[in-house]
């Protein structure tokens, strides 16, 4: 791998992992999807980074959990959900005044919906 394609993965991760650490208290940012994204990201670039970040304790289990098939709590997939419809809602009504750009922002969220919705969803083990 390029030293340059490696740089940019792990810049991509890393702005992904801090934008998934503001979705902890920011509830417009999905956190999951961008510790995954940050995950893919470092196992492509920096062993030690995802190494680091799969034993992290606070956001290993989300993404062990997702790779290991175990999927993701229902809390997060509600969570998910709800948080990109009342945003996409509210930019779609509020904000974009063109046609277009709604219906891009609708089917967007429609298709995010979709996937997380058909992410297994995990069950607490006793």
């Amino acid at each position: 791998m390029s030293g340059l394609k490696k740089l940019l993965l792990i810049i991509g991760g890393t702005l992904s992992l801090a934008l998934g650490v503001i979705g902890i208290v920011l509830p417009l940012i999905p956190t999951t999807p961008l510790l995954l994204l940050a995950a893919a990201c470092y196992v492509r670039s920096s062993e030690r980074l995802y190494v680091w970040l799969i034993n992290n304790k606070w956001f290993g289990p989300y993404i062990r959990d997702y790779r290991e098939g175990k999927g993701i709590p229902l809390k997060a997939k509600v969570m998910g959900v709800s948080l990109i419809w009342l945003s996409i809602g509210y930019t779609v009504l509020f904000v974009v005044p063109l046609i277009a750009i709604k219906v891009l922002l609708l089917l967007i969220a429609g298709y995010f919906t979709w996937f997380i919705l058909h992410i297994k969803t995990r069950v607490k083990e006793l």
